[in-house]
């Protein structure tokens, strides 16, 4: 019986990640569990995951030859369609790999540019993320355009992949400088946008992907902002005036980071993450349920080192509180041991963010009115210090 290439018009994708010095076979399987995430999201089902232990990648292939006639022998027996490494690959690494494996490879680089051309609305997200295509491609022209030149579509060849497949390195230099100078103007019609909101408080929220930012939005804006569960579901800022008591400030919500976010994707939505760097308060958003949400908040730490926006004052919200009470403590644990489990764990939390932290679920609403107690404090306490003369009105 002949099996399918494709499960429900999905493509079926094996992933491949390598554990080198310094790293834990436990930290890879979550990395994959995540590049699994990104998979779905673009629209591909996974079959297996492959890991090796290296103590340096192989200059060619990346991986050691013995795994690479693994993977070969996989993808001849259940017909694998794509490939996809979490890690980034030069293109001669993706030429080799081509050659050896005889399928579509990709890098975690490569996914999540295409996952963002997916998700692009605006003109300003396209062009954003066209830039970042590019800019990626252009040192590895040499490997990818043979990689290339044999696909026919699908996961990784959206946008600029396909359409600049004949043109030569200048070309994509030019449209390199085109897309910057369109997003320069972009940014200047921002840039009059902001000045034009007047004497208000800018609160941002920032976070991991996926971890509820644009659900608490909709909770404290009823601003209707897209919310799914699938990475990197908002690209573009949305921005909306919210009045607590009578107390009014902009409330935006950003683009989610990621580990491994490609440099060249940061450096072209930095135009987008205005909001971030020029917000007078930050909502660091985190999924309290999830294993690692440790090594999330550490990644946009990164990330807003990257923006120069750490010096920010922050308020940490701690999201999906009652996720965490269903995985974390048994449901047959007495309601006065489960509370007092619970009240730990946020007195750890807050004395660790110095008070600064906030504790709830916003698709439930669970503790929603504590976080609006503490952002009236914050932004009042930012209208005294900025606009006196408005803080006596509220």
């Amino acid at each position: 019986m002949q099996i399918a290439t494709q499960v429900n018009g999905q493509e079926r994708a094996i992933l491949v990640g390598v554990v080198l010095p310094g790293y834990h076979e436990e930290q890879i399987h979550e990395h994959l569990q995540e590049l699994q995430f990104l998979a779905e999201t673009a629209g591909a089902v996974t079959l297996k995951k492959f890991t090796q232990r290296l103590a340096a990648p192989d200059p060619r292939t990346f991986i050691g030859r013995g795994k690479v006639q693994e993977l070969r022998q996989y993808i001849e027996r259940k017909q694998v369609d794509l490939v996809i490494f979490d890690d980034d690959l030069s293109g001669t690494q993706l030429h080799a790999l081509e050659k050896e494996l005889k399928v579509k490879i990709l890098d975690r680089s490569t996914l999540i540019l295409d996952i963002f051309a997916r998700r692009a609305r605006t003109a300003q997200a396209k062009a954003q993320v066209e830039l970042a295509q590019l800019q990626y491609l252009l040192p590895r022209l040499k490997g990818l355009w043979t990689h290339l030149e044999r696909q026919r579509g699908g996961i990784g060849m959206r946008g600029p992949g396909e359409k600049e497949i004949e043109t030569d390195r200048r070309l994509v230099k030019q449209q390199i400088s085109l897309l910057k100078k369109q997003l320069e103007r972009i940014d200047r019609q921002n840039r009059t946008q902001r000045q034009e909101r007047g004497e208000l408080i800018r609160v941002a929220l920032v976070g991991y992907t996926n971890v509820g930012k644009s659900t608490l939005m909709n909770a404290l804006s009823k601003a209707h902002v897209f919310a799914e569960n699938k990475l990197f579901a908002t690209l573009d800022t949305t921005t909306r005036k919210v009045v607590l008591g009578r107390m009014p400030f902009l409330l935006s919500d950003t683009v989610g980071f990621i580990r491994k976010l490609p440099h060249h994707l940061i450096e072209s939505f930095k135009s987008t993450l205005d909001e971030v760097r020029e917000a007078d308060l930050l909502l660091h958003v985190v999924d309290l349920s999830h294993p690692r949400f440790e090594e999330q908040i550490r990644t946009v730490q990164e990330t807003l080192q990257e923006l120069g926006a750490q010096e920010k004052k922050m308020l940490m919200v701690f999201n999906k509180l009652d996720l965490y009470e269903q995985q974390i403590i048994d449901p047959y644990v007495p309601l006065p041991v489960r509370q007092e489990l619970l009240q730990q764990m946020q007195t750890s939390l807050r004395r660790q963010y110095h008070g600064h932290a906030v504790f709830l679920s916003a698709t439930t609403g669970q503790n929603l009115n504590a976080l609006r107690d503490k952002l009236y404090e914050e932004v009042k306490s930012l209208y005294l210090a900025r606009y006196p003369y408005k803080a006596e009105l509220f």
